[in-house]
């Protein structure tokens, strides 16, 4: 994030590469979890009807307040899960093949259902036929969100070394994922800067909203999991957002200012991870550091670097 806003104007030419490294960093987290692991049970259907059904329920809220908010706030809630969910899941002593499970569903299904919401709002943005806006859209997405999932498969089929290979460098996923936060952040400064007015109260409405759906969701997932007897899987399942996704699709469908709520989603997400991970430490007293700094930071990398099993 600070090489992003750093280097903003030369990391803003570097936008195109995008969707590759989002495709690339899925076809990785696919390559984890098998087809006998994608069920959809009870616990799936409710934290899949919020994410739908609450961010279409938060953008007519908002809307008439203002559009750019609207947009900001419906994205928050709209894009799925983070592929690195499951690690984190692991490590707050949830279930890492139920919390991957809901992060390929939630990721295969706003390839369906995200072009639906955003040619409805991207219509009224760029004045153009919704059938148009949803096919543009969805042919756009489908390359990026669908095709990784049916490579993955495929390699698992054909060339199974080559397959349980990638299972086991899943670690190369952040280093994408972190190569793309800093490109996303970039574009978002680089935004920023060329509108620049001297008038930041909206970016500011913007990013506190952002955290105020940041917690409810993280809040909320772990209430409705805990009924199910998954607790961590359902606060991160609903939480833990694909922002770099999420980024994507407001940059490219959406007004570009809206990337602030899912941009400062990022900051959030990472804050409340944080604080889970050093809890959960202190709880079954995994960690003794003297310094209250050191162990956030030494649980964050061990968040990066805990192999999946």
């Amino acid at each position: 994030m600070i090489l992003g806003i750093a280097f903003h104007k030369q990391l803003s030419i570097l936008s195109p590469i995008l969707p590759f490294l989002i495709a690339l960093m899925l076809f990785i987290s696919y390559c984890r979890v098998s087809m006998s692991d994608i069920k959809l049970t009870k616990f799936h259907y409710i934290l899949l009807a919020i994410q739908y059904l609450g961010s279409a329920a938060i953008y007519l809220l908002l809307r008439p307040i203002n559009e750019i908010l609207a947009q900001a706030a419906m994205i928050c809630v709209l894009t799925s899960t983070a592929t690195s969910a499951p690690v984190v899941a692991g490590l707050l002593g949830g279930s890492i093949s139920v919390t991957a499970a809901y992060s390929i569903i939630s990721n295969l299904s706003i390839a369906l259902i995200g072009p639906v919401f955003l040619s409805f709002i991207g219509q009224s943005e760029k004045n153009v036929s919704l059938t148009s806006s949803f096919w543009y859209i969805f042919i756009s997405v489908i390359p990026i969100l669908i095709l990784p999932f049916i490579i993955a498969l495929a390699v698992q089929k054909v060339a199974p070394v080559v397959h349980k290979k990638i299972q086991s460098a899943q670690i190369i996923s952040f280093y994408i994922w972190a190569a793309a936060l800093t490109i996303v952040i970039g574009n978002i400064t680089q935004y920023i800067v060329l509108q620049a007015d001297g008038n930041y109260t909206l970016e500011i409405i913007i990013a506190s909203t952002s955290l105020v759906i940041c917690l409810l969701q993280f809040y909320f997932g772990r209430k409705i999991g805990r009924k199910f007897g998954r607790t961590v899987a359902g606060g991160q399942g609903l939480g833990q957002k694909n922002t770099v996704l999420a980024i994507w699709l407001t940059q490219t469908y959406l007004n570009p200012l809206a990337t602030l709520g899912p941009g400062a989603y990022v900051l959030w997400q990472n804050l409340v991870n944080s604080w889970q991970i050093w809890n959960h430490a202190q709880k079954k007293h995994l960690i003794i550091f003297p310094n209250f700094y050191s162990k956030i930071f030494f649980q964050y990398f061990m968040c990066i670097f805990y192999p999946l099993k």
